[in-house]
C-alpha cells in the first residue's frame, strides 16, 4: 500500500515511525510544515516529524500552504493509496481530499465528536475529563467532522499530565492505525459518522489561557496545571511581579484569600484558591530552571502571607 504521511510535531513523528518500522507500507512523500524559529535564540528548527523522516532517508516536502494547485498537482503525481495525517497544521482541500485511491485518514487525539480542533488533549484536561482517547477519521472538508473508522480509549489518571497523556495516545492512536489500516485499505472497514450533536470544539491554546487566576476553585486551577505541563506551563506572580510557573499541584485542604500563601512546608507551599486550596510542588520562577518547591523555598521564594497573582507586569 502506497501513504503519503501529513504531520509536524512529536505526535504525528510517533505515528510515523510507527508506520516505517511496521515495514509493511510504502511511504512516498511525507509532508510537514515549514521550518520555523523557536526559542528565545529565535533559532530555525525543523519540525520532528522532518527530523525523522531525514533519518530513516525519506522524501520530504514542506509547503507555505498545502492547498495551492501547484502542491496539490505534486501530491496525485505519488499516486497514493491512503493519505495518513497526523497533527499536520493546514486543512486539506476537497481536491487533496479526493486524490487517494481510498481515503485521506486522520489520527485525532480525542474521541470524536468531542474536541474537534488544534488542542484536544489539552482541552480534556481543562475540562476534567476521565478518559480521552485516539479516532481514526475518514477526512472531509470540514474541521474533524469526518466519520469514524476505529477509536481507542484512554483513561485519565487525576494527576495525569499533558505530556502522560500525549504519550498514552500516541501509543494508542500508533497501534489502532496499524491494526486497522490495511482493513481500510481494502474496503473491509466502513467508517460511521459522528454525532453531529454532541460535537465540542478545542480551539487554538492562547497565552490567557496559561495565566491561573486564583479566584477559581482548586480542582478547576489543578486541571489547568496539568494541561499545561510540560509546557508551555501555567503561571502566576510572584508579589514583586516576576512570573512564576506552577507544573504539578495537588488539591489541599485550607481557605484564604484567593492566591493568597496560607501554608508552608518543608516541600511545598499551600496558595487559597476561590474554593479549596493548592499544594503546590514544583515551580519555575522566571529566568530559571524548573525545580521542586523545597528549592523554591530554600531560596526565599514566598512567605507564609504572601498574595500570588497580584502586581505582574507580563
Amino acid at each position: 500500500m502506497k501513504i503519503v504521511f501529513m504531520g509536524t510535531p512529536d505526535f504525528a513523528r510517533g505515528i510515523l515511525q510507527a508506520l516505517v518500522e511496521s515495514k509493511k507500507y510504502e511511504i512516498t512523500a511525507v509532508v510537514t510544515q515549514p521550518d520555523r524559529p523557536k526559542g528565545r535564540g529565535n533559532k530555525v528548527l525543523q519540525t520532528p516529524v522532518k527530523e525523522y523522516a531525514l533519518s530513516v532517508n525519506l522524501p520530504v516536502y514542506q509547503p507555505q500552504k498545502v492547498k495551492t494547485p501547484e502542491f496539490t498537482a505534486q501530491l496525485r503525481e505519488f499516486e497514493p493509496d491512503i493519505i495518513v495525517v497526523a497533527a499536520f497544521g493546514q486543512l486539506l482541500s476537497q481536491a487533496i481530499l479526493d486524490i487517494p485511491r481510498v481515503a485521506c485518514v486522520n489520527v485525532h487525539a480525542s474521541l470524536l465528536p468531542k474536541y474537534r480542533g488544534a488542542a484536544p488533549l489539552q482541552y480534556a484536561l481543562l475540562k476534567g475529563e476521565k478518559e480521552s482517547g485516539v479516532t481514526l477519521m475518514h477526512m472531509e472538508a470540514g474541521m474533524d467532522t469526518g466519520g469514524s473508522y476505529a477509536q481507542a480509549r484512554v483513561a485519565i489518571s487525576p494527576e495525569m499530565t499533558y505530556g502522560q497523556l500525549h504519550d498514552a495516545c500516541l501509543k494508542a492512536g500508533a497501534e489502532l492505525l496499524l491494526a486497522k489500516l490495511d482493513a481500510i485499505g481494502d474496503g473491509s472497514l466502513n467508517f460511521v459518522p459522528q454525532e453531529e450533536a454532541l460535537a465540542t470544539k478545542a480551539t487554538l491554546l492562547t497565552r490567557e489561557m496559561e495565566l491561573i487566576d486564583w479566584s477559581k476553585p482548586a480542582a478547576e486551577l489543578h486541571n489547568q496545571i496539568r494541561a499545561f505541563n510540560p509546557a508551555p506551563g501555567a503561571y502566576t506572580a510572584l508579589p514583586d511581579g516576576r512570573k512564576l510557573k506552577i507544573f504539578s499541584a495537588r488539591l489541599a485542604e485550607g481557605s484564604g484569600k484567593p492566591g493568597q500563601v496560607i501554608r508552608l512546608t518543608k516541600h511545598s507551599f499551600v496558595a487559597a484558591c476561590g474554593t479549596g486550596a493548592l499544594e503546590v510542588l514544583e515551580v519555575q520562577p522566571e529566568s530559571k530552571k524548573r525545580m521542586p518547591v523545597q528549592g523554591f523555598l530554600s531560596g526565599h521564594g514566598v512567605s507564609l502571607g504572601d498574595e500570588l497573582g497580584a502586581g505582574g507586569t507580563f
